[in-house]
């Protein structure tokens, strides 16, 4: 978070003081708020520039007879924190199923700290946490791949959860249509992707069973120990390929063969048809048969995975 510096014109009446005097309080303000807790809790006892905080607190916001400046703005701070940590535990259940729910907590503090709320709307609080830590794998260590993976599949089940639909595209609209001139269009709510783990079934349990989370709680000790065993039990390495999509106001996943998922990420980075089955057909490390690619395409347009371009 940058260091904001405080200027005298805070102390000026409200009354007096121009735009860019209001401007300037409000970002103190945001600063203040955003500012990570303790490990404790509480807010930070000294600001940015090393000067106490409840001085700092005194300057713009007003004491009453029960409580502080300081205590006034403490609870800002803390609920703007509480609030955050809740909707990341909520958004990120398979992540935190496989880092254990203390490693999870430290990861997600200083994500939010580095990557603060921007956006009018929380359901973007994950928008950079794959770049978050792959620029900080140091995290989620020992368990990088599968956790960098899992960030993936949940920011995409975010993605398919409430992205945009398009009008879906009628087959027989391309009929007699050149296939060197087609040029299919995905769903915006369609993500591919392909995992080094069957993490979809992680990812299905976690869900299944999230509830009120073990942590924000008043869980003994051997509670506590019972989550982190199972979130670290180890996983096995295998390849799969995943399309997350939604259907009928409900997010799937939905498995693809190594052909499927190239054939569509051809068609997502903009090769015609033409050019994007040939380039399948012709393979002969992994040779498709071309019926069943008619197979596939009937599929997927019952789907509704293929819209109108736009």
């Amino acid at each position: 978070m940058p260091t904001l510096k405080r200027s005298p014109h805070l102390k000026t009446p409200a009354r007096r003081q121009t735009a860019a005097e209001f401007l300037e309080l409000q970002r103190l303000m945001a600063g203040t708020v955003m500012q990570p807790l303790t490990p404790a809790g509480n807010m930070r006892p000294t600001w940015q520039d090393g000067c106490r905080m409840q001085a700092v607190a005194a300057e713009f916001i007003k004491a009453n007879d029960r409580l502080t400046s300081f205590e006034r703005l403490e609870i800002y701070n803390r609920q703007y924190w509480y609030r955050l940590k809740d909707c990341f535990f909520e958004d990120y259940p398979g992540l935190r199923a496989i880092l254990g729910p203390d490693r999870f907590e430290r990861m997600a503090i200083a994500y939010l700290a580095q990557c603060p709320s921007e956006s009018f709307t929380l359901r973007n609080l994950g928008r950079r946490l794959v770049a978050f830590l792959e620029a900080n794998p140091r995290w989620i260590k020992p368990f990088v791949k599968p956790a960098l993976d899992m960030a993936r599949l949940e920011w995409a089940h975010i993605e398919a959860f409430d992205n945009e639909a398009k009008p879906r595209l009628q087959l027989e609209s391309l009929s007699g249509a050149d296939p060197e001139s087609i040029h299919l269009e995905l769903q915006p709510h369609l993500s591919l992707l392909q995992l080094g783990y069957e993490l979809d079934k992680l990812l299905l349990k976690a869900k299944s069973g999230q509830g009120l989370r073990d942590e924000a709680s008043n869980a003994s000790d051997g509670k506590r120990a019972a989550s982190r065993s199972r979130a670290q039990s180890p996983l096995k390495a295998k390849t799969i390929f995943l399309a997350v999509h939604r259907a009928n106001e409900s997010v799937f996943y939905k498995r693809l063969l190594p052909g499927q998922f190239r054939l569509l990420s051809a068609f997502r980075s903009g090769q015609s048809l033409a050019a994007a089955c040939e380039s399948l057909i012709s393979d002969t490390t992994n040779p498709v048969d071309p019926s069943k690619i008619t197979e596939w395409f009937q599929t997927w347009a019952g789907l509704g995975w293929f819209c109108e371009n736009s």
